[in-house]
């Protein structure tokens, strides 16, 4: 099946702005899709037959489909076009997707008919056509035939006889080469393939008989070879399986090929200037289900050995595109076994130097980001089955067919395409995550969003309501991973609270939402326990103190290896295993955990560190390592997990099982807070409970393989005293990997850090708040949901709050006053604005600028000048006046001098983050 290979991709050059109200980012289209990817993953409106599409070709400008239907409709909700007979053909405008005037019918007497192959000639003028079929708009044939292009009529001159099925045509400037069923053709013996002239179809001597059907043709570069593909186990007496290169002229063999298994067949074979590309499937274990790269000489350079029936291969401007139902890609280092990707692109080569074989074949080139979706559709349930390339003006369509019913989840049968140009798909929005364990940092994380055709995004983070952002991070990311992203604020200052929002946007400036607020207040001195954590080189710290779902951040020192949730465990919980502000995580024993989202692999020298509380009797896993993440893995060990009784054990498996436990009677089952952790080193394997040694063993080594973490369940099939459930009921708090054995005394640090002292924070919002008018003197603003600040002519605001006592053991370390400009037009001011106490009684409903209150003199605090734009600000206040009113009732009033005014949310507003409120942080004297 010969590619067309004349085209190219230039990109018409426009600007494409992105529209969230948070700013204006200007790109050329022309990179509006992550290069070398082409084509945008946005599907095209596509007239759509009512069946299965197994053949495509194109020619100027227009596509060419074949397969097993009755008629083509126009897509959904589409405004206009009835349904069209189209007796397994039909001809289509490759712009618009709409039919032409070009109407083939491929029929036969007995059984049902069908079009399996599809080629131009090389002048653009013959198009043939492969099969089952008997005639073509009445003219006899046999299971080929030639169309001329600009008549759209059989050509009855042209009439070899297949006696069987044909599958895959090929074409030269004089000679059609066929594979297919047949065992003869004009009575001569030509078994599954054979060449005529492409002309008379008179049969020519090309001899390469097969003991199996052949599924695919393609033409050397050079012309002096054919590659050929299918079932078969032998060409011409040679054993060679599923793929053979042959003489072009006399169809002796060249080339033959071992190392495909014997229950996989090649489906489709393409070729490009740099070499050829064959599509397998099979069935059963062991297969070759994936795709390979030949250089010229036909040598195999690469082998992608996922699994899942590939159909097609198409490269094109150096990208290798394929259709299949592609479900486990772990021998690539990419997506476990699970759901079913349709649609693929790579590299048709490695950038660089080639990786090193592996079970003797060389990885495939790792797959783009261009990931549309697809169905199994009906009939065999295979899905895309076709791919071609057309193009119209400056644009170029990529074509697919099969049996799918959906496209990128909406309602599209058998056809459909997708453009050059006009990338229209924003990113899916971020999930933020923000923390911060000392004075002067705040880490702000997300997890990296998810576009079809765009694998390379720019995220830029927002403060405290800022329309500007305050940092630009660029991250790439595909469907099936999509790891952390994270930016250290460092002009944060300890005691006061920021907020952050974070956007995704593309290279065509298509700019998803904005992600949900998190907030963190920076401590005043440093937490202990996560900081000690880092320090000791986690590369995985999952504290799940996060507060929006899926997402589980890593608070590790540029780990960046998150969690992901499965089946909704409960967030926030408390009280945690560590004092202070930080959540725990509930699992409900059956169903639900936490994997990593980044696939690894782990040395022989690791810690896995956790805390739980449990009073299940059915035990389940804690922590550890398999190489699936949502689904069960097969392969697994590196993990700590409770027995019915609530013993813990650690163990890794080299070559057997070598665990480590608790005592007979030593159970943790007991509803309280306990830390465990398991090492492995030179000196082989050890578990601790709660800071104490427990066991060793001489155990050094474990399974290498790429997987995933896993925290609240996972396989223990096989394991010593493996408990009833691979789930694990109850909390879990502060899981850490390290890439390094943690000695005893580290353990115990940790243990003890836990329970340290840690500043502790209130943020208290107004319970009461108003502003006086001097121009209105008698109007009062307790219901509005704005306040003012200005110095002449007056407006004055007045805060209440309830300020709640010390926590026994601490005193007030700092304290800030945060409230939010609104939205009008200069919001902000060029004034200072003062923080006073209010000395006089006032109420929202009852104070006017004739009763207004008395303002005491001295500022708690200042801020010199408010900008344009709703943000947030914060003031910070005088710690030892307001210490000396914690647990009473206490107002505070906002007043400037001069002109400008000052316009902020009031806590009667809607807007998020609007209300007034104070951050109060308690830590030991």
């Amino acid at each position: 099946m010969r590619r067309s290979r004349g085209l190219t991709a230039a990109l018409a050059l426009s600007l494409a702005g992105a529209g969230t109200g948070v700013g204006l980012v200007l790109m050329p289209q022309a990179s509006a899709i992550t290069a070398p990817v082409a084509f945008t993953a946005d599907e095209l409106p596509t007239w759509q037959p009512n069946g299965v599409v197994w053949a495509m070709a194109q020619t100027g400008g227009t596509v060419f489909a074949g397969g097993t239907f009755s008629a083509v409709r126009p897509p959904e909700g589409a405004g206009s076009g009835t349904e069209q007979e189209a007796v397994n053909f039909v001809a289509l405008d490759a712009a618009t997707g709409n039919p032409t005037s070009c109407t083939l019918a491929f029929t036969i007497g007995d059984g049902t008919a069908t079009v399996r192959a599809l080629e131009v000639s090389k002048d653009g003028k013959t198009l043939y056509a492969g099969g089952y079929f008997g005639a073509v708009n009445g003219t006899p044939v046999s299971n080929v035939a030639a169309i001329d292009i600009e008549s759209c009529t059989p050509k009855a001159s042209f009439h070899p006889g297949f006696p069987a099925t044909v599958r895959a045509l090929a074409v030269t400037d004089d000679t059609l080469y066929a594979a297919g069923d047949f065992s003869a053709v004009e009575g001569q013996t030509r078994e599954r393939f054979a060449a005529v002239d492409a002309t008379s179809g008179a049969i020519k001597p090309f001899v390469a008989n097969a003991d199996e059907p052949g599924r695919a043709v393609e033409i050397s570069n050079d012309g002096k070879n054919v590659l050929l593909g299918g079932d078969f186990f032998s060409v011409n007496g040679a054993n060679t399986h599923a793929l053979a290169v042959v003489n072009a002229t006399t169809g002796a063999v060249t080339k033959t090929y071992t190392s495909i298994p014997s229950n996989s067949v090649v489906k489709d074979i393409s070729a490009d200037a740099t070499g050829y590309y064959a599509g397998a499937e099979g069935s059963g274990g062991g297969v070759f289900d994936g795709r390979m790269g030949l250089a010229t000489d036909f040598n195999e350079k690469w082998r992608d050995r996922c699994l899942g029936a590939t159909q097609f291969v198409l490269p094109y401007e150096g990208v290798l595109y394929s259709s299949s139902h592609a479900h486990d890609c772990s021998t690539e280092l990419e997506f476990p076994d699970g759901k079913r990707n349709f649609l693929l692109a790579q590299r048709t080569d490695h950038e660089g130097a080639a990786p090193a074989p592996v079970d003797g074949f060389v990885r495939g080139p790792a797959k783009l980001g261009w990931h549309p979706t697809a169905n199994d559709g009906i009939g065999e349930g295979i899905g895309p089955r076709v791919m071609d390339v057309a193009a119209k003006g400056d644009t170029k369509y990529l074509w697919v067919g099969g049996e799918f019913t959906l496209i990128n989840g909406k309602e599209q049968q058998a056809l459909t395409r997708f453009a050059s140009t006009g990338d229209v798909g924003a990113p899916t929005t971020p999930v933020a995550s923000a923390s911060s364990v000392k004075p002067g940092e705040a880490q702000v994380r997300w997890r990296t969003s998810y576009d079809a055709d765009d694998s390379k995004l720019t995220y830029r983070v927002y403060r405290n309501g800022s329309a500007s952002p305050i940092a630009t991070v660029s991250a790439n990311s595909l469907e099936w991973e999509r790891p952390q992203a994270s930016w250290n604020d460092t002009t944060v200052k300890a005691g006061q609270s920021y907020s952050y929002r974070v956007t995704a946007t593309d290279a065509a400036g298509n700019t998803s939402a904005l992600s949900a607020s998190v907030s963190v207040t920076v401590p005043t001195s440093v937490q202990s326990y996560p900081n000690q954590v880092r320090a000791d080189g986690a590369n995985l710290y999952w504290r799940y103190d996060d507060t929006v779902s899926p997402y589980v951040a890593d608070s590790s020192e540029g780990g960046n290896t998150s969690g992901v949730q499965l089946n909704a465990p409960a967030l926030r919980q408390t009280p945690a295993a560590v004092t202070g502000t930080s959540t725990a995580m509930g699992f409900n024993g059956t169903s639900q955990q936490v994997y990593s989202d980044h696939r690894q692999t782990v040395g022989s020298t690791f810690t896995v560190e956790t805390w739980f509380k449990t009073n299940t009797t059915r035990g389940g896993k804690l922590v550890g390592f398999g190489n699936n993440n949502a689904r069960s893995s097969g392969t697994y060990d590196k993990q700590i997990y409770m027995t019915n009784t609530g013993r813990l054990i650690f163990g890794v498996y080299n070559g057997s099982t070598r665990t480590v436990a608790t005592g007979l009677f030593e159970t943790y089952n007991d509803n309280k807070w306990h830390h465990v952790v398991g090492t492995q080193g030179p000196g082989g394997i050890t578990l601790y409970v709660d800071g104490q040694k427990k066991d060793s063993l001489n155990a050094t080594g474990n399974m290498t393989y790429a997987g995933f973490w896993h925290v609240g369940g996972d396989n223990l099939a096989s394991w010593p005293t493996k408990p009833t459930s691979n789930f694990f009921a109850g909390q879990i708090d502060e899981t850490a990997v390290y890439p390094t054995a943690l000695t005893q005394t580290q353990v115990k640090n940790h243990f003890d850090l836990a329970k340290a002292p840690t500043d502790s924070v209130s943020e208290v919002t107004a319970t009461e708040d108003t502003y006086i008018n001097q121009g209105a003197p008698s109007t009062a603003y307790g219901a509005s949901s704005s306040l003012a600040v200005r110095g002449t002519s007056a407006y004055e605001t007045y805060l209440r709050f309830n300020l709640p006592a010390a926590p026994a053991g601490q005193v007030l370390k700092a304290a800030s006053l945060q409230f939010k400009t609104t939205t009008q037009a200069g919001a902000g001011t060029a004034d200072t604005v003062s923080v006073v106490p209010v000395t006089g009684t006032w109420t929202g409903a009852g104070t006017t600028f004739n009763t207004k209150p008395t303002l005491g003199t001295t500022p708690l605090g200042t801020i010199a000048g408010v900008p344009d734009g709703s943000a947030v600000h914060s003031v910070e206040l005088d710690t030892a006046a307001v210490s000396a009113v914690l647990g009473t009732t206490y107002s505070m009033g906002l007043t400037s001098t001069g002109t400008d005014p000052l316009w902020l949310w009031s806590s009667e507003a809607t807007a998020a983050e609007g209300a007034p409120q104070l951050v109060l942080t308690f830590g030991v004297k």
